[in-house]
């Protein structure tokens, strides 16, 4: 065998091994995110589904826009959106908002959608009192429904802050479930 010839397929091995290691890594980061939360306190999952006593106080010489943003982890496996994109609040009010999902997996799943807020600053103002966020969810063949999340924002919210962007990424669990 000629070096080129060796040369190429090292290289060859090389590209796979890097390839497989992205893929193995995007699989992975479901879990590794809850053991940065767990290790850090930050979005800990544990937290959020600690409820939050709403008592409404709305200071209406004030509003904040919140905007909701939605992607999905693997393309195509799921249809995921807002049903409104931007909202117009006033702290201290409850209100809820809607998210759609479909299944287009073309089987029975669990998805599961993973949070963030920002400016991250924002996230000790922004309490959520129910969410789909909070379990996974299981999805029949071809379902689709609307999906809440209600939320207070505290009127303590620093008053230059005026825009708040909720943002959801939703992973399909189900294989990631029916491999341990």
């Amino acid at each position: 065998m000629s070096d080129l010839r060796r040369a190429n397929l090292a290289m060859t091995w090389k590209l796979l091994a890097i390839a497989a290691g992205s893929f193995a890594f995007g699989f992975a980061l479901v879990p590794l995110y809850n053991v940065l939360c767990a290790v850090t306190g930050y979005g800990d999952q544990s937290k959020l589904r600690e409820r939050f006593t709403a008592i409404e106080q709305p200071q209406l010489d004030r509003t904040v826009t919140v905007e909701f943003l939605a992607d999905v982890a693997s393309a195509g496996t799921f249809e995921f959106r807002p049903v409104v994109r931007t909202v117009v609040v006033h702290p201290g009010q409850l209100f809820t908002a809607e998210f759609y999902a479909h299944n287009i997996t073309g089987r029975d799943t669990v998805a599961q959608a993973v949070p963030n807020i920002a400016p991250s600053e924002v996230a000790a103002y922004f309490h959520k009192t129910e969410c789909f966020c909070f379990s996974p969810q299981h999805f029949a063949l071809n379902e689709g429904r609307d999906m809440p999340v209600r939320f207070i924002i505290d009127p303590s919210l620093p008053r230059h802050i005026d825009l708040i962007t909720l943002a959801y990424t939703f992973y399909d669990e189900s294989a990631r479930v029916t491999r341990r």
